[in-house]
């Protein structure tokens, strides 16, 4: 609460010089306000016939022409502030600039893909649009570990981080006192006393109720560099494109990734929604360089002091396992298509057995709706686990307005008795698994910086299918019969689904 508390009182003064800014605007062009709002409903318009022509998600455009529709003058506004990622150009600019002056290339897969296609030709196609898309590249697999809670990814972070010899990068959503973050913090301010260069990354938003400036100030003055991602400015409206990506890299050898953040919830040594059922997984080898680079992009986008691209050519090592295939990704909302999105619908559309999903949120886009809609239809096994206990009330309500179109397709439905499901990760055939910090919502697969490693063949593919089933154990099948509700029900969720691109 104090945390809240001191960030209010940065952000009410500036809420308040902006209301007073735009009051004085508006007092000094009281003599021009029909021309003004007649130039503001031609906005509008070509706002609208811009919309409607620009490729993107369905139910985001149709909200925006709703709020434009409306609200004519107030609309055109909202949408220069707001609409189609203008206020977040700077950041934008930022990482273009940063790629640029990197003159990074990671290393030649045609190869790779070459021998993919042979073993797999419709699987070698999911992972070269990635590569097209994303440019990260394709590589043999190493050694993968696979962690079905966060209280066993625990100790191996732990052992990991207290290995360091040169470099210790940690970038995460959510980071929370407590247990978890006290024995980690710990670790990484004697590291950096040591002579091991450590940097964190946090998210302004993620982070706003449980670190703070001040937090950050300790580990600075202990050594450890800290950056706020996309830092909370009401003046300049960048509560979108949040770093959702939890990654830890160690020498660029190592890496942890997955739905685990730096907060006792993910070990269960807080329980406020119950058992917190989360994954995550450990992967070492030729695909450490790409999460290396991830990091090194974003700190070289928002630090004076830049992480030279010696250190993350020098990343990773060949593979000297043979555990099939992986191509880590990072999903930018500044891509041109929203990759994690299309992945998810490639896989559906390649499935021929079955598909099983893990994750905390249900608010699907109308095309990607529609992908497990026909999957299911053709007699594909389609599973999806989601919370018993949910951390938010009105999402998890929307979550539940695509339950009657989903089951009636024959998608199956659990959600998880003991409490809340916060693992993200598909699994495909016994082939395929896609694992990272995607959920299937707007904002993970649309608006936030997002990674996930698409595995194909690798040991904690069956390792991960097990999990499920033990998973599958605990939680109650939810069923037509069980999504039978009124009309004002129904009616409810149809305003929802209007907003669900906000939520």
């Amino acid at each position: 609460m104090k945390k809240i508390i001191s960030r209010l009182i940065y952000i009410i003064p500036a809420v308040a010089i902006q209301i007073l800014w735009y009051m004085i605007i508006l007092d000094l062009l009281r003599d021009y306000i029909v021309p003004i709002s007649f130039i503001l409903s031609a906005l509008s318009v070509v706002f609208v016939l811009y919309i409607i022509y620009k490729r993107g998600e369905s139910a985001y455009k149709i909200l925006w022409i709703i709020v434009i529709l409306t609200l004519p003058l107030l609309g055109a506004l909202l949408y220069i502030g707001f609409g189609d990622k203008i206020s977040s150009m700077p950041i934008k600019l930022k990482l273009e600039r940063v790629k640029k002056a990197s003159g990074f290339r990671f290393k030649d897969c045609s190869e790779l893909f070459c021998r993919l296609k042979n073993e797999d030709k419709r699987a070698s196609q999911s992972f070269e649009y990635v590569y097209k898309a994303t440019e990260f590249p394709l590589v043999r697999n190493s050694e993968c570990k696979y962690y079905p809670l966060g209280d066993d990814m625990f100790p191996d972070m732990c052992e990991a981080l207290e290995s360091a010899e040169k470099y210790i990068f940690a970038e995460y959503f959510i980071i929370g006192e407590g247990v978890f973050w006290d024995k980690i913090s710990e670790i990484l301010v004697r590291k950096a006393k040591a002579g091991v260069d450590v940097r964190l990354i946090y998210d302004d938003v993620g982070c706003l109720s449980t670190f703070s400036k001040i937090n950050e100030l300790k580990l600075r003055e202990n050594g450890v560099e800290c950056i706020a991602f996309n830092p909370l400015n009401f003046l300049k409206a960048r509560l979108n494109n949040r770093d959702h990506r939890k990654i830890l890299v160690i020498d660029g050898k190592v890496v942890f990734s997955g739905g685990i953040n730096l907060a006792d919830e993910y070990i269960n040594k807080n329980q406020r929604f119950g058992h917190w059922k989360d994954i995550g997984f450990r992967i070492t080898g030729e695909s450490a360089v790409s999460y290396t680079y991830m990091f090194a992009e974003l700190w070289n986008a928002y630090s004076h002091r830049k992480i030279p691209p010696e250190l993350f050519k020098s990343a990773g090592s060949p593979a000297a396992g043979d555990d099939g295939y992986v191509l880590s990704y990072c999903d930018s909302p500044f891509n041109t298509d929203a990759v994690s999105n299309n992945l998810i619908m490639d896989i559906l559309s390649q499935a021929e057995d079955y598909a099983w999903f893990y994750t905390p949120y249900l608010i699907l886009g109308e095309n990607l709706l529609d992908s497990f809609v026909r999957t299911a239809k053709r007699g594909v096994d389609v599973r999806i686990i989601m919370p018993g206990i949910p951390d938010k009330k009105l999402v998890f309500r929307l979550s539940r307005s695509y339950y009657p179109q989903l089951l009636e397709a024959g998608v199956k439905i659990y959600e998880y008795n003991p409490g809340f499901v916060h693992a993200k990760a598909c699994l495909c055939d016994d082939k395929l698994a896609l694992l990272g910090t995607v959920n299937l919502d707007y904002r993970s697969l649309f608006l936030h910086f997002e990674c996930s490693s698409l595995m194909y063949k690798s040991r904690i593919i069956p390792e991960l299918k097990s999990d499920f089933i033990q998973t599958l154990s605990r939680c109650t099948e939810r069923t037509t019969e069980t999504e039978k509700k009124g009309i004002f029900y129904r009616l409810f969720s149809c305003i929802l689904r209007v907003f669900a691109p906000l939520i």
